[in-house]
């Protein structure tokens, strides 16, 4: 049986996270929590949440038979002193790794980050948690059967 590009897309964005994200986190010079996914909320990790959509094919990825996805991660972190620090940390570790793997191991033509949004707490030191979500644009050849 054949996989679905959308599976596959979710199994690549995964393992870059945990993989190669986590690698690069890990070479910082302040300890990051690591992504884990299925976090049991001991807060030596975080669990994002990866969200995939189709979008909009320009009028080029129709006639080239380009399918069009919108993934977005998102981070929630629990308000602290350092809550700020680690959005950025994880918005430069994603991004680094999607530089350097656009293909997402070849599960894709093509991945860009196309927004990076910080979202912080609407009162501070309220226990409101700060968030992180990043958004890609991912292109695939489309199925030809």
């Amino acid at each position: 049986m054949k996989d679905f590009v959308e599976t596959n897309i979710i199994s690549a964005v995964r393992g870059l996270l945990t993989g190669r994200v986590n690698e690069l986190l890990g070479d910082m010079e302040f300890l990051v929590p690591v992504i884990e996914f299925g976090n049991n909320g001991s807060g030596h990790a975080v669990d994002p949440v990866i969200s995939l959509s189709t979008c909009e094919r320009t009028e080029k990825e129709r006639i080239i038979r380009l399918d069009s996805y919108s993934l977005s991660i998102s981070f929630t972190l629990p308000e602290s002193s350092n809550s700020e620090l680690y959005c950025y940390a994880y918005s430069g570790a994603v991004g680094r790794a999607v530089y350097d793997n656009p293909t997402l191991g070849g599960v894709v033509n093509r991945a860009v980050i196309s927004g990076k949004k910080y979202v912080s707490p609407k009162k501070p030191h309220c226990g409101e948690p700060w968030a992180l979500v990043i958004t890609l644009r991912l292109t695939v050849e489309a199925m030809t059967e």
